[in-house]
C-alpha cells in the first residue's frame, strides 16, 4: 500500500464497533492474480465434486436430515456430505462421535462446499491448493490487528474462499463457531477475527455483509433469522478491500438480487489455544513448507499444537 494506514484508529474503531473496513489493500494485479486463483479453484471442484461411497453408517440419515435443517442444500449436496463424514472418520481411526450431530463441535464439521441450492460455492483448505495466497495471512495490517485483538501468539484459523451466487436471499444472522455452542453470557473477549478479502465490489445488493455495531459487547448470540435489524451496517467497499470483525460481532451475509456472483477470500485468526477449521500442516505441499517464514509456519500450526511427549 502506498498510504500509511492510522493503525491506532483501526484498532479503536474494531474495540468500539466490532469491525473495520480498510479500503484498496490490494493492487491491481495482486487482485487479478487473487482472483485468476480463486476461480480456477471453484472451476475445477465444480467439475470435480467430491463422489459418493458405498459406505452405510447407522447414523448417516441422522446427518443428511441435519444439513438439510441447517442449511439451504440440495439433495446431491446433502448426500456429499454425509461422504464427507465417512472420509471424516477413515481420517480418524473410524470413530464415531459420542453425541448426535447437532451436538459436535462445528470445528468438527464440514460446511456444504455448495449453498443456496448449488448457487453458492465455497473452498476450503486454501494453503493446501493455493498457497500463492498465503501472503494474505500476513498482510502487515491485517496481522497487526488480529494480534492486537488475540495475542502475539494467535494462529490461523480457517482460509477459505466463498461466492454467494446470483438471487440468493442471504444467511442467518449469527456470531462465529465455537461462540454460537458456548452458554451465554459469551465471554467478553473474542475467540477468532475473521478477515475478508473482496474479490468483487461489495455493495447493497450484491450481498455484501451486513454487521451490527457494538453487539460484540451484548455477550450472546442473534436471534435467528435472517431479516434486517435496525442499526445494522452493510460492508460496502471496491474490490481490493478487507473487511474485519471479532467473533463476536453479530453479522450475516446480505441477499444478493444482482445477476453476478459476490467473491471473497476468508482468512480468520484464533486465540492460540483454540483448535482451527483446518491442520494446515497435513495438506501443505512438502516443497512449500521450507519457502515459508517461522512466522507463517508457525500461524499455519507448525510448533503450535500439543508437543508429542515420550
Amino acid at each position: 500500500m502506498s498510504r500509511t494506514l492510522d493503525m491506532d484508529a483501526l484498532k479503536e474503531k474494531l474495540t468500539r464497533d466490532g469491525y473495520v473496513v480498510i479500503e484498496n489493500v490490494l493492487d491491481a494485479d495482486q487482485l487479478q492474480d487473487a482472483r485468476r486463483q480463486v476461480e480456477q479453484l471453484m472451476a475445477d471442484e465444480l467439475a470435480n465434486p467430491l463422489p459418493l461411497d458405498e459406505e452405510v453408517h447407522e447414523d448417516d440419515a441422522e446427518i443428511e436430515a441435519y444439513y438439510r435443517k441447517h442449511y439451504t442444500v440440495s439433495d446431491a449436496e446433502a448426500k456429499r456430505m454425509v461422504a464427507r463424514i465417512h472420509a471424516y472418520r477413515r481420517d480418524n481411526a473410524d470413530t464415531r462421535w459420542p453425541v448426535p450431530i447437532g451436538k459436535v463441535s462445528k470445528n468438527f464439521l464440514h460446511l456444504p462446499t455448495l449453498f443456496d441450492n448449488d448457487r453458492s460455492q465455497r473452498v476450503w483448505n486454501l494453503p493446501g491448493k493455493a498457497p500463492g495466497l498465503l501472503p494474505l495471512m500476513q498482510h502487515p495490517a491485517v496481522l497487526a490487528l488480529a494480534r492486537h485483538v488475540l495475542g502475539q501468539d494467535c494462529g490461523l484459523h480457517d482460509f477459505q474462499s466463498t461466492s454467494i451466487g446470483p438471487q440468493t436471499g442471504g444467511g442467518a444472522w449469527h456470531v462465529d463457531a465455537p461462540l454460537g455452542q458456548i452458554p451465554e453470557p459469551l465471554p467478553e473477549f473474542p475467540l477468532t477475527l475473521q478477515n475478508v478479502w473482496l474479490l468483487d465490489d461489495f455493495t447493497a445488493d450484491n450481498g455484501a455483509t451486513r454487521v451490527m455495531p457494538g453487539s460484540h459487547l451484548l455477550r450472546k448470540a442473534p436471534p435467528w433469522g435472517g431479516d434486517p435489524l435496525e442499526g445494522e451496517v452493510t460492508l460496502t467497499a471496491p474490490a481490493g478491500s478487507v473487511a474485519i470483525w471479532l467473533s463476536n460481532t453479530w453479522h450475516r451475509s446480505g441477499p444478493n438480487s444482482t445477476a453476478g456472483q459476490r467473491r471473497a477470500i476468508l482468512c480468520n485468526y484464533n486465540v492460540s489455544w483454540l483448535r482451527g477449521f483446518c491442520d494446515f500442516t497435513s495438506t501443505l505441499p512438502p516443497e512449500v513448507i521450507p519457502t515459508l517464514s517461522h512466522e507463517a509456519r508457525y500461524l499455519l500450526g507448525f510448533s503450535s499444537r500439543a508437543p508429542r511427549t515420550r
